[in-house]
C-alpha cells in the first residue's frame, strides 16, 4: 500500500493542476519557499561538484537557477509535474532542459545524475519509497540526493481551527517525520543528514494567511475536503478560533519542515 492510500494524501494530478494554475502569482508570496530551499542549498557537500544536477519539482524555476550559477559547468535538468509551472520556469532559464515528469516514475537513464536537489515538492508524492528508488536509480556513486519536504505538525494552527468548527478535511495531510526516517534508513542510500525544524510565519489576519496559501497552489487539495463554498458562519467561527493562537508577531503559521541529505555510495 503507498503512503497516499494510508495517509489519504492529494491525488497528483489535483496537486498538478492547483500548481499550474498558481504559476503567476507564486513568486509573489514564496518567502518560506525561497528560505527553505537556500536552507538546502547551504546543506549540500563542500566538495559536491556534479556533471549533471536535477531540480525535481522545479516550480517556477528558482533554485533552477541558483543550481545554475552555483554549478555552471554542469548540465541541468528541471522536472515537475506541472506544466504551468514549466511554461512560467523555461523562458527564465538557468537549466538545460525543462520537463514534465513523476518524481515515482523519473524519465531519466540509470546512473545519469550526481545531484538531486528537491525543495518543498516531494510531500505531495503518495510513495515516497518509489521516489527514493528512483533517486537511487538515476544517481551515479558518489550522487546526492538533497530534499526538503512538510511533516505532521504543519499547519497545525489551521487544522485545530478548523476542528473547533466542523469534522472535514480542511488542510493538507503530511507524512510523519518518522515515515521520512525510516523510509531513508531502508532506501540503501547513505544518510548524510535527516532533520525536522519548525518554521512560523506570521500573517495580520486569517485572510492573509488563506489568500498565501492560494497563491502557492497549497490550499487543501485533500480527500475528503468539503465541496462548494464554505458558509459565513463557518468562517467567522474559524477567525475566532484562530484568533486565539494570536501572538505580539501576528496569527502564527507553523512549517514543520524535513531536510535531508543522502548520498549513494556505490
Amino acid at each position: 500500500m503507498t503512503d497516499q492510500a494510508q495517509t489519504g494524501l492529494p491525488d497528483k494530478r489535483q496537486v498538478a493542476a492547483s500548481f499550474s494554475r498558481a504559476a503567476d502569482s507564486y513568486d509573489s508570496v514564496a518567502a518560506l519557499q525561497r528560505s527553505v530551499g537556500a536552507q538546502l542549498l547551504a546543506r549540500l557537500p563542500a566538495d559536491l561538484a556534479p556533471r549533471r544536477w536535477l531540480d525535481l519539482g522545479c516550480g517556477t524555476g528558482h533554485f533552477s537557477r541558483a543550481l545554475g550559477a552555483r554549478f555552471a559547468a554542469a548540465e541541468g535538468v528541471a522536472l515537475d509535474i506541472a506544466e504551468g509551472m514549466l511554461r512560467h520556469a523555461r523562458p527564465l532559464g538557468g537549466a538545460r532542459q525543462f520537463i514534465a515528469g513523476d518524481a515515482e516514475c523519473l524519465p531519466l537513464r540509470d546512473a545519469s545524475c550526481d545531484l538531486l536537489y528537491s525543495s518543498l515538492a516531494l510531500q505531495w508524492c503518495g510513495d515516497f519509497q518509489a521516489v527514493l528508488g528512483e533517486a537511487r536509480r538515476v544517481l551515479r556513486p558518489g550522487g546526492v540526493l538533497a530534499f526538503s519536504s512538510l511533516c505532521v505538525g504543519t499547519l497545525q494552527e489551521l487544522r485545530d481551527s478548523w476542528q473547533a468548527v466542523d469534522g472535514f478535511v480542511h488542510v493538507n495531510r503530511f507524512r510523519r517525520f518518522a515515515d521520512y526516517q525510516r523510509l531513508c534508513g531502508a532506501s540503501g542510500l547513505g544518510l548524510l543528514s535527516l532533520e525536522a525544524r519548525a518554521e512560523v510565519l506570521h500573517f495580520p489576519d486569517l485572510r492573509s494567511l488563506t489568500h498565501e496559501l492560494k497563491a502557492l497552489g497549497a490550499h487543501n487539495l485533500n480527500p475528503g475536503r468539503p465541496g462548494g463554498l464554505t458558509g459565513r458562519a463557518r468562517i467567522l467561527a474559524l477567525r475566532e478560533a484562530y484568533e486565539g493562537f494570536r501572538q505580539p508577531q501576528g496569527l502564527p503559521a507553523t512549517y514543520q519542515v524535513v531536510y535531508g541529505v543522502l548520498r549513494k555510495e556505490s
